[in-house]
């Protein structure tokens, strides 16, 4: 049977949450995507009123992608776990958040995988699952046909991802700003940060991303960002660690690395002119990046994310109308 990743099931469980069902809605809409709601019984109420899904179980036996929003803790029902065991075993993809990590887990598929979820959940999933490999700090964990998601705005984060894996990181950032949601977030950064806010306001990086933003082609590195914001490097990796959970070099290498795939996909195959337009330097250290950080070379890359489609072109129609 071919599966279809593009073929999305929302599989909703009593008490789901609507905010992640209403997201993933918007993330798995079309024209990307076709999205079918189900659940296991015909009026299932999630957080927030009832839903009435137009279909049942029998919907996830020709989905490709399965998502499941967070939902409390509570027993899973037999068939839903019959019927995403069913659907694992025929190759579709699955991708769950917080507590909706834990029906898969008594589904018995993630034995042996790396998951994460909710930091408040991660040791009930440890002491319950102990055949899972939880990973508790990471907003979200892509392990190939299963990928997990701490809670809800690390759930958009996840759908991102998927988008850009699926259709690269042009489309990516084309449904972000329609969303108005931050273009990358990468998985492993931390759910937690050292402190919500900056105690003091002119500590907030926000004014120092922006202008780094404008300048990610040029040789900028971390010490040319302390000295643009007036502090010591050692400062500097401490704000970036407590505001944004990475350090400074991870976050330009992956601000890099996005421009770099956009213009692939763009259709741009001079390997000189990318590096140079992404700041990258050279081809040879383009495609050292590229493999390090996506596994694949800049050729490799290209050859799956064509230049524009005609999805993106109304998506980017969307976008225009919007703003």
């Amino acid at each position: 049977m071919t599966i279809l990743l593009s073929q999305v099931a929302l599989l909703v469980e009593e008490r789901s949450s609507a905010f992640e069902a209403g997201a993933a809605t918007e993330i798995f809409g079309p024209p990307l995507y076709t999205l079918t709601i189900c659940a296991a019984a015909p009026h299932t109420t999630m957080r927030g009123g009832l839903i009435a899904p137009a279909h049942g179980l029998e919907a996830l036996d020709t989905a490709g992608t399965i998502v499941l929003p967070d939902r409390p803790m509570q027993a899973v029902a037999a068939e839903v776990i019959t019927a995403l065991t069913r659907a694992h075993a025929r190759g579709a993809r699955l991708i769950a958040s917080g507590g909706g990590v834990f029906t898969l887990a008594a589904a018995g598929l993630l034995d042996g995988r790396r998951v994460t979820t909710h930091r408040d959940l991660a040791g009930l999933l440890h002491d319950q699952y102990p055949g899972v490999r939880v990973e508790p700090d990471s907003l979200f964990v892509d392990d190939g046909d299963i990928l997990t998601a701490a809670g809800s705005a690390a759930a958009l984060d996840l759908g991102l991802h998927v988008i850009r894996t699926d259709h690269g990181a042009e489309t990516g950032c084309t449904v972000a700003k329609r969303l108005a949601f931050p273009v990358h977030r990468d998985g492993f950064q931390s759910q937690t940060v050292e402190r919500a806010m900056p105690e003091v306001p002119d500590e907030s990086l926000a004014p120092l991303l922006s202008w780094a933003q404008r300048r990610l082609h040029e040789p900028i590195g971390v010490a040319e960002l302390a000295t643009a914001a007036g502090i010591s490097v050692a400062t500097l990796h401490r704000r970036f660690q407590a505001q944004i959970g990475v350090t400074p070099l991870a976050w330009l290498t992956r601000g890099r690395v996005l421009i770099a795939c956009r213009l692939l996909e763009r259709g741009e195959t001079r390997m000189e002119v990318i590096a140079r337009r992404s700041g990258l330097g050279t081809a040879s250290h383009l495609r050292t990046v590229l493999r390090r950080e996506l596994g694949v070379t800049p050729t490799e890359y290209q050859r799956r994310y064509a230049p524009a489609t005609a999805v993106e072109e109304h998506l980017r129609h969307v976008v225009r109308v919007g703003d």
